[in-house]
């Protein structure tokens, strides 16, 4: 059992000692996409919504989310996160919401980058229910991620 990072010697669950690894500069960037109707997709980037600016929420969630991310993911540790970064961007089908998390420290941030990514998507459609309850939170997925021992991620 003990092959597995997260079980020890007993095939108990167990949260990985991080302190014996390097600390070093940690990135990723992670992405959900959100499916609406095109009238719902221009009323969100119009800042047209009954519930107001829905663009500026969804930024302060997925920070939020990905400085919370050891709250919901159970062994996640809590990281000293030194920067978040959220791109919002209209597509055909709706919108993308991608987030980049960055990290001086002894673990990565992919989980709290697609946590991130994933309350942006959330609150997203909170923001646009009211007026498009088929909206749909679709994918969320890693896009790249740096640092640590595996070095350099990035989907193909």
């Amino acid at each position: 059992m003990s092959d597995f990072s997260h079980i020890d010697d007993n095939g108990e669950v167990t949260m990985v000692n991080v302190g014996g690894k390097s600390t070093t500069s940690r990135a990723a960037r992670a992405r959900a996409m959100i499916e609406m109707l095109p009238t719902t997709r221009d009323a969100l980037f119009d800042g047209s919504l009954p519930k107001g600016d829905a663009i500026a929420t969804v930024r302060i969630a997925a920070i939020q989310g990905a400085k919370r991310t050891s709250d919901l993911i159970p062994l996640c540790h809590p990281l000293a996160i030194d920067g978040v970064q959220v791109d919002i961007a209209a597509t055909d089908g709706g919108a993308s919401i991608e987030v980049e998390v960055l990290v001086t420290g002894r673990t990565g941030v992919e989980m709290e980058a697609m946590t991130g990514a994933a309350i942006g998507a959330l609150t997203m459609y909170d923001m646009i229910k009211g007026v498009d309850r088929g909206a749909r939170v679709g994918s969320v997925e890693l896009l790249t991620k740096s640092g640590g021992a595996s070095g350099e991620w990035h989907r193909g």
